[in-house]
């Protein structure tokens, strides 16, 4: 199992998974002539904006004739692309929707008469019933301007690609604490999926102990490259991983959207036991993202997950921890807590496997020896540092009344008695 499972892979505020970008950072926009000006909105910027609010309006609203007639009549494919994904999302419940202007670039003549310019805009949207703030995207569109009026004209497609309607019409499927978006997939397929997302949440919920929204958004694309597009990122980094957390971390204030998204590659290989650990694992990184903050890691975020995920299984250490039990075995014993590099997920398996295992024993340890309430106070204090020096030595001496060095001769001695 070790391996399969997949993290967070957060936005804004930190990558958990290592990667040296964030998943919604803004970017420069290039080949559009000089920036607007920063000193406040124009004309031009109140027209663009307005277009974007009915656009998105139209969409949300359902009606199609008031979408497509915001879209440049001249660009024939993209207006075609454009409606295809409008019937794409006629089964998704969007309780919001809708475009802010970030900045647009200079103007460029366009073909045949007007001008055209390129604009950087984020894209918010919620789901009802589910998302208590939106979440958030880079959308770089081109707009061209003809006797006066605005048009959306294309779009970057890196950035749509990573919208799921982009890639096919979207299947939903309603749990009783979950909500799951297809693309290519058998509805029976997703309902399966539904049942255990919806076994997952009170999982979950007995093992946390602390508020949360106590359900699930969970995106299964028709492949890992779809998946890849989702999240903006290479496709030789997910495979093999079964499923992975979108969100922020240390949220304040209104909770940022999360999602699960299912590798349906990996998750399919999987039996149905090594399916709920996955989507136990996965609901835990929802449940406990805003108490994970930059000074949380990731040994202790991966490894509360796979606590949560086995706790209520009859899995021994050996079991769940196969590569570690052979390195123990073999004599090679840790040393010390794995470092956040160790979980990348381009390394080699072994060491990656190791690392969730180390971190699922610290926080079981903590469990058996402190107790559960303990942990959970213990991540939640960790997580309550704004950075990450300094963060885990006060919580195990506020926590835990034990230091660095003596936590970790105690964890390396678990280690030894479980899977020596």
């Amino acid at each position: 199992m070790r391996g399969v499972t997949g993290r967070q892979r957060w936005g804004k505020r930190r990558v958990a998974c290592g990667l040296a970008a964030v998943l919604f950072g803004a970017q420069a926009l290039t080949g559009c002539g000089p920036m607007g000006s920063s000193a406040g909105p124009d004309a031009d910027d109140r027209s663009v904006q307005r277009l974007l609010d009915r656009w998105a309006d139209a969409l949300r609203g359902r009606d199609e004739a008031a979408f497509l007639a915001a879209v440049d009549p001249r660009a024939t494919g993209y207006r075609a692309a454009r409606q295809r994904v409008f019937d794409r999302l006629k089964d998704v419940p969007l309780a919001a929707y809708g475009y802010r202007l970030v900045r647009r670039g200079g103007f460029t003549p366009a073909a045949g008469d007007g001008h055209r310019v390129a604009v950087e805009a984020e894209l918010r949207y919620r789901i009802a019933g589910y998302d208590t703030a939106p979440v958030t995207a880079p959308a770089r569109l081109t707009l061209v301007k003809r006797d006066g009026r605005w048009y959306v004209a294309a779009q970057d497609d890196r950035d749509g690609g990573r919208q799921l309607w982009e890639h096919g019409t979207v299947t939903v499927v309603r749990g009783a604490h979950s909500l799951v978006l297809g693309v290519g997939q058998d509805r029976g397929r997703l309902r399966a999926l539904a049942g255990l997302a919806d076994r997952a949440v009170p999982a979950v919920g007995a093992a946390w102990r602390g508020k949360w929204a106590g359900r699930v958004v969970v995106e299964m694309p028709a492949s890992l490259d779809t998946m890849a597009a989702l999240l903006g990122a290479p496709a030789a980094g997910y495979r093999g991983i079964a499923a992975v957390t979108t969100g922020e971390v240390g949220g304040a204030g209104a909770a940022p959207a999360d999602r699960i998204i299912v590798n349906p590659e990996a998750y399919g290989v999987l039996g149905d036991f090594g399916r709920r650990v996955v989507l136990t694992h996965e609901t835990a990184h929802v449940a406990t993202r805003a108490l994970t903050s930059p000074a949380t890691p990731l040994w202790l975020s991966e490894g509360f997950a796979d606590w949560a995920a086995y706790r209520d299984t009859d899995r021994t250490p050996r079991q769940a921890a196969p590569e570690l039990a052979r390195a123990v075995t073999g004599g090679e014993l840790p040393r010390r807590l794995p470092e956040d590099g160790e979980f990348g997920f381009a390394g080699e398996s072994g060491r990656l496997a190791r690392a969730y295992e180390e971190g699922w024993l610290a926080c079981r340890m903590i469990a058996d020896e402190w107790g559960e309430e303990k942990l959970v106070a213990f991540y939640r204090a960790v997580g309550g540092h704004s950075r990450r020096a300094g963060a885990v030595e006060a919580a195990l001496r506020d926590v835990l009344g034990v230091n660095l060095a003596d936590f970790t001769a105690r964890w390396r001695a678990y280690l030894e008695a479980a899977l020596g």
